[in-house]
């Protein structure tokens, strides 16, 4: 594994014997909920934002240009999914299921040309990849 540093981010890049893939940085954390409705009260008076998407079955807020988001009827036990940005979705849940990985959600757009997917590591955590042609760290 090597790595590209400059002054403002730094970037992990691997390689597989069928590509090279890069992680461009953190992008969303979500946070997995028994009580939607409590949970986004909660993080409403927290960060004083009001979510951006609010739906029964996900709600997401715009946290200094990152995606802070509760998910409803997720799997507690496996804590916080943390997505790192990638351009190739499909192509970095190759490079983890060539490395030992295991598939929990195939690559697929969510909506608006966001592509996201999980995968489990050979450690038993969940790593996430996302796609999204939106990003940027400007707040809104």
């Amino acid at each position: 594994m090597a790595t590209v540093a400059d002054q403002r981010s730094v970037a992990v890049v691997w390689q597989s014997d069928e590509m090279t893939s890069q992680l461009h940085g953190l992008r969303t954390a979500i946070y997995p909920v028994v009580d939607l409705v409590a949970a986004t009260a909660w993080w409403r008076n927290l960060t004083g934002i009001d979510p951006y998407f609010e739906e029964p079955f996900y709600v997401g807020f715009n946290i200094g240009g990152y995606e802070l988001g509760l998910l409803p009827n997720a799997n507690i036990a496996d804590g916080v999914q943390v997505y790192w940005g990638v351009d190739d979705v499909e192509g970095a849940v190759a490079a983890a299921v060539d490395l030992g990985a295991s598939i929990l959600s195939p690559a697929a757009d969510v909506g608006d040309g966001i592509i996201t997917a999980t995968v489990r590591t050979p450690q038993g955590n969940v790593l996430g990849y996302i796609f999204n042609p939106h990003f940027s760290t400007d707040a809104p």
